[in-house]
């Protein structure tokens, strides 16, 4: 079973001025929501603890890179490896994605050491969007604002709970 999870951090809070409901795709990505991040199979975890990891981006991208692994006309049967990264924007850092057949593999450039995670494609799929989902309640039990942003309304309706 996948966990994914999130912690906000107190070093680096948003801006006391923010506007959430007007705040553009920029600012709810990479400016806003600052934390670290984990996911995690089982008993082995891969986790962020730099405290600075835009988490509603990580939610964002992730979605993607799971949509971006299911092109492949033969979905689950294809064996050619479709790849993926998830590019930490204030480090080298790199999250890969590796998908071969209904399985994903997903590395950590911080944690070479650690052998890959393996999960299926598609449960790898409903825990993003939910991780999605319930990132944005939580931002939107936080602060006022953040579920009248048209930007989270659009995200929203992109990727629907599976």
């Amino acid at each position: 079973m996948i966990d994914l999870g999130y912690a906000l951090s107190r070093r680096f809070p948003d801006p006391p001025q923010t506007d959430y409901r007007q705040a553009d795709v920029r600012a709810l990505r990479h400016d806003l929501f600052c934390g670290d991040v984990y996911i995690a199979e089982g008993e082995r975890e891969l986790s962020t603890a730099w405290g600075w990891v835009p988490v509603l981006d990580f939610a964002w991208a992730l979605c993607d890179i799971v949509e971006r692994l299911d092109q492949d006309p033969m979905g689950s049967r294809a064996s050619r490896p479709q790849r993926a990264e998830l590019d930490f924007t204030q480090s080298t850092e790199r999250l890969r994605f590796t998908r071969r057949f209904g399985w994903v593999e997903i590395t950590a450039d911080w944690a070479e050491d650690e052998s890959a995670l393996t999960v299926p494609h598609a449960e790898l799929r409903r825990e993003a969007r939910d991780f999605l989902h319930d990132v944005v309640a939580d931002l939107a039990d936080m602060h006022d604002g953040v579920s009248d942003n048209p930007v989270i309304w659009n995200l929203m309706a992109r990727f629907p709970r599976v």
